[in-house]
C-alpha cells in the first residue's frame, strides 16, 4: 500500500475520514469534479445523486493513471448546502461506499455560497498517490 492512515493516540475513530494520511508514490492530482457525465448533463438535482457521479468521475480520472479509489489519500468536497448534507449523509454514504468502497482517506466539507456551475451541488477535489 502506498500509504499509512494516521491516527493519534487517545483520539476517537473519526467515520468516513481519515485525519491523515502519509504516502508515498507517484502523486496523482485530480480537479474539482462535478456532478455531471461526461456530456455534461446533469441527471438529477439530488445531493446524493450528483455526489455519486462526481465520485464516479474521480474514478474515472483515476483510471487514466492506472490509480484506483484504494490509492485516494486526500479529498476536498465543497458543497452548497449544510441542511441538504446533513438531510442526504445516508445516501451520501451508500453512494460513497458504493463508488469508492470502504477506503476512507483524509477529508475536509466545505460550505460554499455556490459552484460556477448553476445546477451543481458538490464538487470534489481528489489527490492520489500511487
Amino acid at each position: 500500500m502506498s500509504h499509512q492512515v494516521l491516527q493519534p493516540s487517545g483520539w476517537p475513530r473519526p467515520s468516513g475520514y481519515a485525519n491523515g494520511v502519509v504516502a508515498e508514490g507517484r502523486q496523482v492530482f485530480i480537479s474539482g469534479q462535478i456532478g455531471w457525465n461526461a456530456a455534461r448533463q446533469f441527471a438529477s438535482d439530488d445531493l446524493a445523486v450528483q455526489v455519486r457521479q462526481a465520485l464516479a468521475n474521480i474514478v474515472e480520472v483515476l483510471a487514466c493513471a492506472n490509480a484506483k479509489p484504494e490509492h485516494l489519500v486526500r479529498l476536498t468536497w465543497y458543497v452548497t448546502s449544510r441542511e441538504e448534507y446533513y438531510a442526504s449523509i445516508k445516501d451520501i454514504g451508500a453512494a460513497y461506499r458504493e463508488v469508492i468502497g470502504r477506503h476512507f482517506p483524509a477529508m475536509s466539507v466545505v460550505v460554499v455560497a455556490g459552484l460556477l456551475e448553476p445546477r451543481a451541488k458538490v464538487e470534489i477535489e481528489a489527490t492520489a498517490a500511487v
